[in-house]
């Protein structure tokens, strides 16, 4: 028996997620959660073998809840289930430990499927998402020594997201700014920032910005 947690912060979604797996004779779906920090908690309760792990959540984004669940459960398969089709979402939900990475609209038959071949070891991702990864490394491949100096990963591990976080807070946003600029909840961008203060190691909004000018960060 397959054991799956479902993470998603709307009911809808997580109900009609258990009710495709409910007639599953080898699936179980042993716990369903609202944010990422539920999911974390039902992780240590039910140790489910495939996690499907929605992104944009409130209290604990999906991806700081992966990279958790990934470290203290490695037996637990992630796979994040997610409306938004865009390349920073899979670069990091794969950097976090995320072996799949599929959309809402996928058809239903599909998901009991993606979840026997994420416990078997496979890792999932849609053939556009892909062409898209294999397209851009080719690039990198062969657009010589110039483009890999360009294209040098921020300073402090920085990821892509929280780049675009520190630019905005930088440029003076406040939280619910940045939540518009980057379609994130509030609760979210406070996650990142949170992230950001660590890496930076500074305590406060002043002197990570203070140190983005002083250290030329973000060029």
């Amino acid at each position: 028996m397959i054991k799956v947690l479902i993470a998603d912060d709307q009911d809808l979604i997580r109900g009609s997620l258990r009710i495709v797996l409910r007639s599953e004779k080898d699936i179980e779906v042993v716990g369903l959660a609202a944010n990422g920090a539920e999911a974390v908690e039902l992780c240590k309760q039910y140790e489910p073998d495939v996690v499907l792990m929605d992104i944009h959540m409130p209290v604990l984004d999906g991806i700081e809840a992966t990279r958790h669940i990934t470290k203290h459960h490695p037996t637990a398969r992630v796979v994040m289930l997610t409306t938004f089709h865009d390349m920073d979402y899979v670069k990091e939900a794969l950097s976090a430990g995320a072996v799949g990475y599929l959309l809402k609209a996928m058809q239903p038959e599909d998901l009991a499927a993606s979840i026997r071949l994420v416990n078997n070891g496979e890792t999932l991702i849609p053939q556009d998402i892909a062409k898209i990864m294999v397209a851009e490394w080719t690039s990198r491949g062969t657009a010589g020594k110039p483009k890999k100096e360009k294209e040098k990963k921020p300073r402090y591990g920085l990821t892509e997201r929280e780049v675009d976080v520190l630019r905005l807070l930088a440029d003076g946003k406040d939280n619910r700014e940045i939540a518009g600029n980057l379609y994130l909840s509030e609760g979210t961008v406070k996650n990142y920032i949170s992230t950001i203060y660590s890496k930076l190691e500074v305590t406060d909004r002043l002197h990570a910005v203070l140190k983005v000018k002083d250290e030329n960060l973000l060029n």
